[in-house]
């Protein structure tokens, strides 16, 4: 099994510190906002490499971390005329459900930077007594110049970045890269009391001292996106490795961009989406499918066309998944069991994941699953049962346990190919005034029902329509 490192520029055979456990830290959000739908990729993508982690046998740790504490959540607040707490708590709780809705495994623990300062104090209190800190009238600086691997996990060359690009002009440092460990408390602003007088953590020894609290000093597996190589994850590398003196991440994962329409997303250009306005058109399983078909480290446009495509690839997934279940429910017991190497599929589909994750190929298999049984079931009747419930064991260890992209347990309730189209419109009158009361939950539940029945609701401008794709 083979995983790409940032770090070493390189493919490398993965061999976790303490077989068979494996220690895992994703960046979160930081909660301002609802989180757009380039962070979802990277969430999604990174929820796809812990599942199959788990799938080979391994015992996955898998911490991502809420950054309740920063500039951009006091903006809000004064913004919003609310407290730092009213505006954090806001939007954790609606980053929990919206994860939720993309069908996300919950992490073993989501550790909040409020509830970590003393950890980071001790960090920023252990740097400064090794000299890799100094504090100037309460803010409290990391000295880049005491640290000599500075840049290796972005390459970035020190000389360079001292001429000044992407770093804050600051006459208290001595040197423009140094970055800020803690921060000088200001008027309105929350803070705590610490060796420096009162203030708040600077970002970056957030992260550092929540993966070490709950991780340990090394970790396996480090992910984000790639916009957090530098200047995020080379200062953790430099405060973490300064402060305990070993190797702070074996494996460092990182998430390519995500563009609409061919253009980087901004709300200056005003495309910019969240990802609970994406989920409120389509169905979760069909974006993680249009996440799982690009590779996890490039680039991906995201547009309409795209979606619809992945959401018809997500009905093909879902049509052979009912007609499975409803020949389950029949129980047939027959001589007819046609031959067919499900253990091929199984083979394929690892092949492919141990080569770094390469869930592109991945989704190839299944669909190349999807037309072999089919073909198998149209040329053969009366099929016994037992080939069936290998069909769903394959889809559900893969499809779903793996990569997400169809949710088996919603169909096994009793499917009703009967049901009329008045019963279908008046759900989705329901939805639409769910929605506009803001009751997303109800609407997104709605939703859910009716592809549970084998109908897909299709969102435009002109309304909503449906689609039934029940297998007859």
């Amino acid at each position: 099994m083979k995983i790409y490192n940032t770090f070493t520029k390189t493919k490398e055979e993965f061999q976790p510190l303490n077989p068979p456990n494996v220690t895992m830290y994703m960046c979160g959000p930081t909660v301002y906002n609802y989180f757009h739908i380039g962070n979802a990729r990277s969430f999604v993508m990174a929820d796809i490499v812990r599942r199959y982690l788990e799938y080979k046998g391994f015992h996955v740790k898998f911490i991502m971390n809420i950054t309740d504490v920063d500039d951009n959540i006091i903006n809000k607040a004064f913004e919003e005329k609310k407290s730092t707490i009213d505006v954090a708590d806001f939007y954790a709780e609606a980053f929990f459900e919206d994860v939720k809705k993309l069908r996300m495994k919950e992490a073993n623990f989501y550790p909040k930077a409020t509830l970590h300062i003393s950890e980071m104090i001790g960090v920023i209190k252990r740097l400064e007594e090794k000299g890799f800190a100094y504090n100037v009238n309460g803010n409290v600086f990391y000295d880049v110049s005491k640290f000599s691997d500075y840049g290796k996990l972005s390459g970035k060359n020190t000389n360079d970045l001292e001429s000044g690009a992407r770093v804050d002009v600051n006459e208290e440092k001595k040197n423009p890269l140094d970055f800020t460990l803690w921060k000088k408390a200001k008027d309105g602003e929350p803070s705590w009391d610490s060796p420096w007088g009162k203030g708040r953590p600077g970002w970056h020894i957030e992260c550092s001292a929540m993966s070490t609290k709950h991780l340990g000093k090394s970790i396996d597996i480090h992910a984000g996106g790639n916009d957090l190589i530098f200047p995020h994850h080379e200062n953790e590398i430099a405060q973490s490795e300064a402060c305990f003196e070993q190797k702070f991440v074996k494996y460092w994962m990182h998430f390519g961009f995500l563009n609409i329409q061919n253009e980087k997303m901004s709300k200056s250009l005003g495309n910019f989406f969240t990802a609970r306005e994406v989920l409120d058109k389509y169905p979760a399983e069909a974006i993680r499918l249009f996440f799982a078909q690009t590779n996890y480290g490039g680039p991906l446009n995201f547009s309409d066309e795209l979606l619809n495509s992945a959401q018809k690839g997500y009905e093909k997934i879902l049509n052979l998944a009912e007609k499975i279940e409803r020949e389950i429910k029949l129980n047939s017991r027959s001589a007819v069991i046609p031959e067919f190497d499900v253990k091929k599929y199984y083979s394929d589909f690892e092949k492919v994941m141990d080569d770094d994750f390469n869930s592109p190929q991945a989704v190839a298999v299944i669909f190349d699953f999807i037309r072999a049984t089919n073909k198998i079931i149209a040329e053969n009747d009366n099929i016994d049962s037992n080939f069936y419930h290998g069909l769903k064991q394959f889809l559900k260890k893969t499809a779903e346990n793996v990569l997400g992209i169809i949710h088996l347990d919603g169909l096994s309730n009793e499917l009703n190919p009967n049901i009329d189209n008045e019963q279908i419109e008046l759900l989705i009158k329901k939805r639409d005034m769910a929605k506009k009361e803001k009751d997303f939950i109800l609407a997104d539940q709605i939703r859910t029902e009716l592809i549970n029945l084998g109908i897909i609701l299709q969102d435009n401008k002109t309304g909503t329509t449906f689609k039934k794709i029940n297998v007859k």
